[in-house]
C-alpha cells in the first residue's frame, strides 16, 4: 500500500462511494418516484395487459427478442473488453511507456498501473454478470409470455411486468458500469481528474434518469 499514493486511494474510495450510493438511490430509493424506471414499468404493465388480450403473441415475442439482442451485444462486447484488459495487464511495462509519452498523463509506478487496470477489469466483470443475468430474466419473461392465459389476469400481467422490469434494472446497472468505466480512464491522467469525472458521470446519469426530455415524453398523460 505504501507504493500507492494517498490521492489514488482517496479517488478510488470516492469512486466506490459514488457508484454504490447512486445504485442504492436509483434502484432502492427513488425508483418508485418520477423516474425512467417507474415510467417504463407502467408501460411494461400495460404491454403485458395488452399481450393477454392477443391470440397471436408474435408481436410480443419480437419485442422481447429486440430487448434480448441489445443485452446480448453488450455481454459479448464486455467479454472482449475483459480479454483486452487482461492482455494489457500481461504487458504492463510496455503499456506504461506508451502512457508516459503522453504530456498530460501522470507518472505511474507499476503497482499503480496494475491497480488501475484491475479496477477497470473488475468494473467490466461486474457489467458482464449484470448483462448475463438480465438476459436470463428476459428469457424467463419470454416463458411467461408463452405460458400466459387467454384471459385478462391483472396479477399475471403484474408479475410478467415485474420480471421484465428487473431484467431492465440489471441491464441498466451494467450500462452504469460502462459509464463509470469512462470516468476511470481519467485516473490514468490524474486522481483529481478521476474524482471530477466520476462526479460528472453521476450527474449526467441522474439528469438522464430523472430530468430528461425523453422521460417527459415517455411519461403517461393524465388521460391515459
Amino acid at each position: 500500500m505504501s507504493e500507492i499514493p494517498l490521492t489514488d486511494i482517496l479517488s478510488l474510495l470516492w469512486f466506490m462511494l459514488v457508484w454504490i450510493g447512486y445504485t442504492w438511490y436509483a434502484d432502492y430509493v427513488a425508483h418508485r418516484r418520477r423516474s425512467l424506471r417507474a415510467v417504463m414499468h407502467a408501460h411494461r404493465y400495460r404491454w403485458m395487459l395488452q399481450m393477454l388480450t392477443r391470440e397471436n403473441r408474435m408481436t410480443d415475442v419480437n419485442i422481447l427478442h429486440t430487448l434480448q439482442q441489445s443485452v446480448s451485444f453488450f455481454a459479448s462486447a464486455t467479454l472482449l473488453i475483459i480479454a483486452g484488459l487482461l492482455t494489457i495487464l500481461g504487458s504492463s511495462d510496455r503499456a506504461i511507456e506508451v502512457v508516459r509519452a503522453l504530456p498530460f498523463a501522470a507518472t505511474s509506478s507499476l503497482v499503480q498501473w496494475e491497480l488501475k487496470l484491475l479496477v477497470l477489469s473488475f468494473i467490466f466483470v461486474y457489467a458482464f454478470f449484470k448483462f448475463t443475468w438480465s438476459l436470463r430474466q428476459f428469457n424467463y419473461c419470454a416463458v411467461l409470455i408463452g405460458a400466459a392465459p387467454a384471459v385478462k389476469d391483472k396479477e399475471y400481467a403484474r408479475r410478467a411486468a415485474d420480471v421484465s422490469t428487473n431484467a431492465s434494472k440489471d441491464f441498466n446497472q451494467g450500462l452504469r458500469a460502462y459509464y463509470l468505466s469512462l470516468a476511470t480512464l481519467a485516473w490514468f491522467i490524474s486522481p483529481w481528474m478521476f474524482m471530477v469525472a466520476t462526479t460528472l458521470v453521476a450527474i449526467i446519469m441522474y439528469l438522464r434518469e430523472y430530468h430528461s426530455a425523453t422521460m417527459e415524453m415517455l411519461e403517461p398523460s393524465a388521460s391515459e
